[in-house]
């Protein structure tokens, strides 16, 4: 995230204004520039190309309590299901079961962060400071939601079990992810999301497959390869090319994030080492996943640190909802106010010579049907 202040006189005056020994000009002046930026950090915050924003808002206001009714937007025939939400910024994410005609109540909770800088930064009118402090905020906001999006996935993920299937599988080949790979995670979706009797779910529950694969660098990588190297996993001959379309199609993924249909999502937390990688070994445990279908045979084993995993999400299914407070609707109730809100921080004194805001949002994460989730182990 990134704000810029314009350099025009009126925006000079008001950020000179801040560093007034009069606390109540200080003041006035650190709310002006406060509202000047909100809109736009909440428009960051909404439409920024994170794994947060993988979920659906839900916004309520301050005297609502934030409720899903569970059966309009599950197709189990189950009496209870496992719901998967996190309700503390610095807890972990837990399941309970619920009633499937139940309206789930969702718990909240506060995110909040603060900067702080020298008053003579104001003082000297140094835009580009004061911009860098504000975005730093909202980028604090992105990386705190980021880990709770994460953390919430990939617990779902690893307890995942549907028709006897468990929700995450391996590719064909250790550390190769091939176009079998790809064809099979698709299977193992549609597998494990069923109508109320076990048959095909009607057009508006199955949804449409993946819509989304969360993938690392090197698996990107890999993704290109398939321009030049063998996709065939079946027979002796191994040396068998992918056919040109396709190739030609994978090897211009390397600039445009769609591969046959589906959006990739490219993260640097995701691979060997890596944050969410090692998250993920650390919630799976002991847990054993399945090893590959054919010939190589089925065999089942837990998630080991030399291996990496792949997420594949069902964006057309309303399964990942965000419960968010909004400040203030308007009279008709339809244009909401901003879910990140920014005050100045007035914990400081006059003597410290320093300026600072702190912000927040109030919202909640859960999970209602983890049958949108699936994860290919290379």
């Amino acid at each position: 995230m990134k704000i810029t202040i314009a350099n025009d006189k009126k925006q000079v005056e008001v950020i000179k204004a801040m560093a007034s020994r009069n606390k109540e000009v200080a003041n006035k002046a650190q709310e002006a520039v406060a509202a000047y930026v909100t809109p736009a950090i909440n428009e960051a915050l909404l439409n920024a190309p994170t794994l947060s924003n993988f979920w659906t808002t839900q916004r309520f206001n301050e005297d609502d309590t934030p409720t899903i009714p569970i059966d309009l937007y599950t197709d189990t025939d189950d009496d209870l299901i496992t719901v998967w939400e996190s309700s503390k910024s610095a807890g972990l994410a837990t399941n309970r079961l619920v009633p499937s005609n139940d309206e789930l109540t969702v718990q909240t909770m506060q995110i909040e962060t603060a900067y702080s800088f020298d008053r003579k930064h104001a003082a000297k009118s140094r835009l580009d400071v004061i911009g860098k402090s504000l975005a730093f905020l909202g980028n604090q906001i992105l990386k705190k939601q980021e880990k709770k999006s994460a953390e919430l996935i990939l617990q779902a993920l690893a307890s995942g079990s549907t028709n006897g299937k468990q929700h995450v599988m391996r590719s064909n080949t250790a550390g190769e992810f091939k176009l079998a790979d790809y064809n099979r995670l698709m299977t193992l979706l549609k597998r494990i999301h069923t109508a109320k009797d076990g048959g095909t779910p009607m057009d508006d529950m199955g949804g449409t497959g993946i819509t989304d694969l969360l993938i690392s660098p090197e698996i990107s990588e890999q993704i290109r390869n398939v321009a030049f190297n063998p996709q065939n996993t079946r027979g002796t001959k191994t040396d068998i090319a992918a056919p040109d379309q396709i190739r030609n199609a994978a090897f211009n993924s390397a600039g445009v994030p769609n591969f046959f249909g589906v959006n990739l999502w490219e993260f640097r937390e995701m691979g060997v080492g890596s944050k969410w990688n090692t998250l993920f070994d650390v919630i799976a445990g002991a847990t054993t996943f399945p090893g590959v279908w054919g010939t190589t045979g089925s065999s089942a084993s837990a998630f080991a640190a030399t291996e990496e995993l792949i997420i594949g999400i069902d964006r057309s299914r309303d399964s990942l909802w965000r419960p968010a407070l909004t400040s203030s609707t308007d009279m008709e109730g339809v244009d909401y106010g901003p879910i990140f809100s920014i005050y100045p921080d007035d914990q400081f004194v006059a003597r410290q010579n320093t300026i600072g805001w702190w912000g927040g949002l109030e919202e909640g994460r859960v999970i209602i049907d983890d049958r949108a989730i699936v994860g290919l182990i290379v």
